[in-house]
């Protein structure tokens, strides 16, 4: 019989087959990205050892699934830059064309193809929980791309698919020099 822990957000979650410490609920709707389907996977969870995940998990996702589009176009900019940034530091090929003529920042997310959340603990400073859109993009094709909201709440990093919720734990740098994740704590007041 397969394993499962339960979320009282968005119902079983089935132990990865591969990964034992991963978790994966069936397809939801996520309001975010215009209620596309997507599977939430819990990354690095051992229930038995870190007994408050699932409620934190819980509290994390109720924030996250109210965001609609309205707060995916705010990000647009960030994600148009992401794109830009990118394009500017590789070698020019006609193909990112149609990238380089978008005119309205929020046409960003035709080229931007979301394969599923994450939901992890970081495992530096905070210690606190941390959603992920991991997704595929027309301009980073090797590394794709991700959006991390901390508490579900807030953006507070959007870059490759490199393994990291905060830019300070990817670049090893203190959190108050971390620009998405220091406005974070500024907001919310979590020092």
């Amino acid at each position: 019989m397969k394993k499962y822990i339960t979320s009282n957000i968005i119902g079983k979650l089935y132990q990865n087959t591969e990964f034992s410490d991963w978790w994966e609920s069936e397809e939801i709707k996520i309001p975010l990205l215009n209620n596309e389907m997507l599977k939430v996977t819990f990354l690095d969870v051992e229930p038995e050892h870190d007994e408050t995940f699932i409620e934190e998990a819980d509290e994390a996702l109720t924030n996250f699934l109210r965001m609609n589009i309205e707060n995916r176009n705010s990000l647009s900019e960030l994600a148009y830059n992401n794109c830009i940034d990118f394009l500017d530091s590789v070698e020019f090929d006609e193909a990112d064309e149609p990238l380089r003529e978008i005119k309205d920042k929020n046409e960003i997310w035709n080229f931007i193809y979301p394969d599923g959340i994450h939901v992890s603990r970081r495992t530096y400073n905070d210690k606190d929980i941390y959603i992920s859109i991991v997704c595929e993009c027309e301009w980073e094709q090797e590394h794709g791309l991700q959006l991390v909201f901390r508490q579900g709440k807030k953006l507070t990093r959007i870059s490759d698919q490199d393994g990291h919720l905060t830019e300070a734990d990817a670049y090893a740098k203190p959190d108050s020099q971390d620009k998405l994740l220091n406005e974070f704590n500024i907001e919310y007041k979590c020092y």
